[in-house]
């Protein structure tokens, strides 16, 4: 690492364990820099305007995007994961654009067809490295980002890449975390708190979806106990609001007990493990942004309803197989024609293998883009 931009407009009431501008481990590239912004701000600015963060408009989470213009994107997911994130660091005091440039970047490196795209790839990319979101979020801010004309990638903070490598949820485990992100080591409390954000986001954000798309009911939700404690909280205190009304301000009073007991929680385990600045969380060594028991018990339960109504259900199994045969129909005849992929790929593909570049290919794609790939390579009235 080599240079740490300048600060001097950095909040001054952050928190003794909040990261900071004047501590960061700097960027791997020199670079003259045009204005004295914050380097965590200069990143969260450098992934909005990147071409990575605009094609998540076009990825899905659980619907596929001919499904229908309401569902939730990579794209609005990031933004919702951002809001929750802020919040959060915000009553800690912690450093929000860190936190923010992070929820931004976390899902750069997916797929088009959401997890079933990355599960595919992973297997077709056995004998080749394997293929891991983590990773190729890295990948997309390190090297696949062409913006800048003296080096490759958006030349982010260290902090904010190691966020993204050390991103972990229910569906994202970090995998191979590269020796220089300190392997075995908690990364800053911003990026847990992008860990967390990220499963209230999607959680709260896929009742709206399925109840939306009519794969659940309301009657299918009063099994979850958080659920039922907030919708009936909302039907007391405004008796006779309408189903949709009721389902919103539901949501919103979920999130909002989300974002509370998880500040509350990760307070006490501050207090408790007397972490007073960013170098005793890293002495320390464990994870303080947590959910308090019984409220984790809850959120599991919540998490099982989805799993087992909404992620298995038939019609969304339906696309995931149409989606496994896109994408693996795809790989196959771009390994078999390498050809037919566009002159900058075969270029690079001497430098890091056929494989990883077929890979980066399809992993850049968009939902919309790869079902007409699909038409365009396999349909054969469709225009080339």
């Amino acid at each position: 690492m080599k240079q740490i931009d300048e600060f001097p407009r950095e909040r001054p009431d952050l928190a003794l364990y909040a990261a900071r501008s004047s501590e960061s481990g700097g960027r791997k590239h020199d670079e003259e820099l045009r204005d004295p912004r914050p380097a965590f701000e200069r990143d969260r600015d450098r992934i909005i305007h990147s071409a990575a963060f605009r094609r998540l408009e076009y990825k899905t989470q659980v619907f596929v995007n001919h499904e229908g213009d309401y569902y939730r994107t990579r794209l609005t997911h990031s933004l919702e994961v951002a809001q929750i994130g802020k919040a959060i660091a915000r009553r800690l005091n912690l450093n929000e654009e860190l936190t923010e440039a992070i929820a931004l970047a976390h899902d750069l490196g997916h797929t088009p067809f959401g997890h079933t795209g990355e599960e595919v790839l992973n297997r077709l990319m056995a004998d080749y490295g394997g293929f891991e979101h983590n990773l190729q979020s890295l990948r997309v801010v390190d090297e696949l980002e062409e913006r800048y004309p003296t080096f490759n990638g958006l030349n982010l903070s260290w902090e904010v890449r190691e966020g993204i490598i050390k991103h972990s949820s229910p569906y994202d485990r970090p995998a191979g975390i590269i020796e220089e992100f300190l392997p075995g080591i908690v990364p800053t409390i911003e990026a847990q708190i992008i860990n967390f954000a990220d499963e209230i986001a999607y959680n709260n954000h896929d009742i709206d979806d399925g109840l939306k798309s009519g794969l659940l009911n309301l009657g299918q939700l009063q099994q979850v106990e958080l659920w039922q404690e907030m919708y009936g909280h909302i039907c007391s205190r405004f008796p006779g609001l309408d189903e949709e009304r009721a389902k919103c301000q539901t949501i919103s009073a979920l999130i909002g007990s989300f974002i509370t007991d998880l500040t509350a929680n990760t307070v006490r385990n501050l207090e408790s493990l007397n972490i007073a600045t960013s170098a005793d969380l890293r002495r320390v060594n464990s994870q303080v942004v947590d959910f308090s028991p019984s409220f984790g018990e809850k959120n599991r339960q919540l998490k099982r309803f989805l799993f087992e109504n909404l992620y298995r259900h038939y019609k969304v199994e339906r696309m995931r197989v149409k989606a496994e045969r896109y994408i693996s129909m795809l790989f196959d005849t771009y390994r078999k024609h390498p050809t037919l992929l566009p002159g900058k790929y075969e270029k690079r593909m001497d430098s890091v293998g056929r494989e990883r570049v077929i890979c980066d290919y399809i992993a850049g794609m968009t939902d919309r883009f790869a079902l007409d790939e699909f038409k365009r390579l396999f349909e054969p009235y469709e225009r080339v």
